[in-house]
């Protein structure tokens, strides 16, 4: 049994909360959040005091915002425990120097209230000695598929491709509703789009997987769809143009 305790209650924390209290082989002795609510006041386990927190635990996973991680983990009462972060961003040494570090990244976008199979869900550990990084890993195997051991400076890197791949996509879907609800149509008439994209990924790599007019270099079209856009729309159609017809003319060297 792996005893774990949650410093941080937000989207990740409360998606881990749920994941790990029903996992055979994992158990959350507590949960610290500076925020009691309906849902956590009449729960024992739950403690918005991190004096609180008990130092009986196997892991601690601070997941809070990258700029407090080591405000967190630095209010720790205890020394030499594994307290490790969630961040895809920060690297190991964000934790306080006052216990062991360690990193445990689900490699996922989390919203509160939208359920996510941790089944398949990459979990990027990272720890500083053998023994710490084993125990991750073995948390991490109760509850996902796929468990990576990937370095600080490794993980920076897919994170900020994760941002492309995630964040910014999403920024595109806004956009397009914004389009869309000007002429008042409904944005769930690009769904099955949405969806066949994705999965296009699954079998084919991105550059065999893209199509569109700057693709194909076509202009008129391409004119044609910036008149209809707003001054920070096209600014986007056009860098985004940009960056495919730039690499389909290297790609055609």
């Amino acid at each position: 049994m792996i005893t774990v305790v949650i410093l941080g209650f937000g989207n990740v924390g409360s998606h881990l909360f749920k994941v790990f209290e029903n996992t055979p082989g994992t158990r959350v002795l507590q949960v610290y959040t500076r925020s009691m609510s309906k849902e956590t006041t009449h729960n024992k386990r739950f403690v918005s005091n991190i004096l609180d927190i008990t130092p009986l635990a196997d892991v601690y996973i601070a997941a809070v915002p990258d700029d407090t991680i080591h405000h967190i983990t630095s209010q720790l009462d205890f020394t030499n425990k594994l307290v490790v972060h969630t961040s895809g961003g920060a690297a190991l040494e964000h934790c306080s120097n006052n216990n062991r570090k360690g990193v445990f990244y689900p490699l996922q976008t989390f919203s509160k209230n939208k359920a996510v199979d941790f089944k398949n869900i990459p979990i990027c550990v990272e720890a500083d000695n053998k023994e710490d990084l084993s125990l991750l890993t073995n948390l991490g195997a109760l509850i996902s598929q796929k468990v990576c051991t990937i370095s600080s400076s490794e993980r920076s890197k897919l994170h900020v491709a994760a941002v492309f791949v995630n964040n910014f996509v999403n920024e595109l879907y806004h956009i397009s509703e914004d389009i869309l609800t000007i002429q008042q149509l409904d944005f769930n008439l690009l769904a099955p789009l949405i969806k066949e994209t994705a999965n296009k990924i699954e079998y084919l790599t991105p550059a065999l997987a893209q199509t569109g007019p700057a693709k194909r270099g076509d202009k008129k079209t391409i004119r044609t769809h910036q008149q209809l856009l707003t001054t920070q729309q096209k600014e986007v159609y056009q860098l985004l143009t940009s960056s495919i017809q730039k690499r389909n003319i290297s790609q055609d060297e």
